[in-house]
């Protein structure tokens, strides 16, 4: 079975044909940047340009980057402030006129790993983290996803999250090395530790990619690694979610 996943961030909206009973891609990755300012309008209409690239017509899974509930849209999140209350699935249905399954990007993420990936058979509470342009959170219990979680938002100081204090646009906005960032994520990790004391912490987004320069910073007591998928997981999982009717 095939489907399209799509994988809505911060600066870049990607896509590829999922073949969900393998979580393999059967077409090459896709990848527009998102628009600026991200807007409904704008965002339907690059979405809009992914599935007349893939000659689609069929049902399609998405990850997004917001706090969501049964695919309304509770806040802008990183893209725009008018996305709040949107019906996200509608609004690409009526664009596209495919049927939509819209789940959060980082419990997107989570179900590829779970399904295929770095939480495959892994029992107990296992946590996804998304480093990006924001931070974003999967929570698993035995296999079972607990959507629709913000763990990106707890605070840290002064009112302000961990989101802004340790996400990959922190580390480039203050310039950070590797070592500095790392020592930031610690402490974003050793909370989350505090707070869930989970199994395992999957890391997923862009920085998964590049695991090894930051691994010996983050070492804590619980085994942290990065997402097999890597930055491929969220497509995937996208995917995933629109197979299982997951909003």
């Amino acid at each position: 079975m095939e489907i399209l996943g799509i994988d809505i961030g911060g600066t870049g909206i990607k896509a590829a044909i999922v073949d969900v009973t393998t979580g393999n891609l059967t077409t090459e990755r896709h990848r527009i940047a998102t628009p600026n300012p991200a807007t409904p309008e704008a965002v339907a209409t690059t979405v809009l340009a992914l599935v007349n690239y893939f000659k689609w017509n069929g049902l399609v899974g998405c990850g997004f980057p917001t706090p969501l509930q049964h695919g309304k849209c509770l806040s802008g999140g990183n893209l725009h402030p008018s996305w709040k209350g949107v019906q996200v699935d509608e609004l690409f249905k009526a664009k596209t006129d495919n049927e939509f399954y819209i789940a959060n990007d980082a419990d997107a993420a989570g179900l590829a790993e779970i399904n295929f990936g770095a939480g495959k058979n892994v029992h107990g509470t296992v946590v996804m983290i998304t480093l990006g342009t924001g931070i974003g959170s999967g929570l698993f219990l035995n296999g079972k996803l607990i959507p629709n979680t913000e763990f990106g938002h707890i605070l840290y100081k002064n009112g302000e999250i961990f989101e802004k204090y340790a996400s990959d646009s922190a580390r480039k906005r203050d310039n950070l090395s590797r070592k500095e960032w790392g020592k930031r994520l610690r402490k974003y990790f050793e909370h989350i530790y505090l707070l869930l004391s989970p199994d395992l912490i999957i890391v997923g987004g862009g920085a998964s990619k590049k695991f090894d320069k930051i691994e010996s910073q983050i070492e804590i007591d619980v085994p942290i690694v990065p997402a097999k998928a890597e930055n491929e997981a969220g497509i995937i999982g996208a995917a995933m979610a629109a197979k299982f009717h997951i909003k």
